[in-house]
């Protein structure tokens, strides 16, 4: 009787049976947040935001309600500030994540303590301030911390083959920033800054110009010797709500 209780006390809060998911599950994955992304937005309880920080929290709490009440979606947690795998001093905006089990994909394993898929988020336009680069979304020329940059240099997600990118989109609408995130890098090419060529543009799958949420692609050469591109997909949201239109 006490080695019974000593068993079940051992294993309290342990993981539940693994899960085997296919590569293309990913995909699956980026659709579900991008499925939440219009009524997240339009929900009139959510409190008008801006702020980048603020908006991604906001996110994150509704896609871990998500879960819990969507079938199939259980097993899944998003977390905030995830310091990345390989450098602890940068952190990631946000991560999907196991929650109580293990899920292996093509091979490797990951549990409550890692994450599926590294998400970075941007407001567009960026905004203004001291040492703040308008081509933020992809890079800023005074340091590392633009989107796109980050994953192409490998400071993040250099553990990983898929990532994305969330927009805020706070003014003009995803036509005007298709355009002019392509312009950015086309300057970036034709500079011949390193690293960056034409093939890093984002292209369009889809826009829903009934919800103002647009899917976008994109994959990258790696620096920092890492041989495996990433492929980036990109979930733009126009801010402005239907609460907004109606007033």
């Amino acid at each position: 009787m006490l080695a019974d209780e000593g068993n079940t006390t051992a294993h309290l809060g342990t993981l539940t049976d693994d899960l085997l998911l296919p590569k293309e599950w990913i995909s699956s994955l980026i659709a579900f947040i991008a499925g939440a992304l219009p009524a997240w937005r339009d929900d009139p309880r959510r409190a008008e935001e801006t702020a980048e920080n603020q908006l991604t929290k906001q996110l994150c709490g509704r896609l871990n309600s998500l879960c819990r009440h969507t079938p199939g979606w259980n097993f899944l947690q998003f977390r905030r500030e995830e310091p990345d795998e390989s450098d602890g001093r940068r952190a990631i905006d946000l991560v999907a994540s196991p929650a109580g089990t293990i899920i292996w994909i093509s091979g490797r394993s990951y549990d409550d303590f890692q994450y599926l898929l590294p998400i970075e988020c941007k407001r567009l336009p960026t905004p203004e301030g001291k040492d703040r680069d308008p081509r933020e979304y992809v890079i800023t020329g005074s340091s590392s911390t633009g989107g796109i940059q980050r994953f192409k240099a490998g400071h993040h997600g250099d553990q990983h083959e898929r990532a994305a990118m969330i927009g805020y989109v706070q003014a003009n609408d995803v036509t005007h920033w298709h355009k002019t995130v392509g312009t950015w890098i086309d300057d970036l090419a034709t500079n011949s800054v390193t690293g960056w060529s034409v093939a890093d543009k984002l292209t369009l799958a889809s826009h829903d110009k009934t919800t103002r949420v647009a899917t976008l692609a994109s994959t990258h050469d790696r620096t920092k010797g890492i041989t495996s591109n990433i492929q980036i997909d990109h979930l733009w949201v126009e801010m402005c709500s239907t609460r907004d239109q109606s007033t």
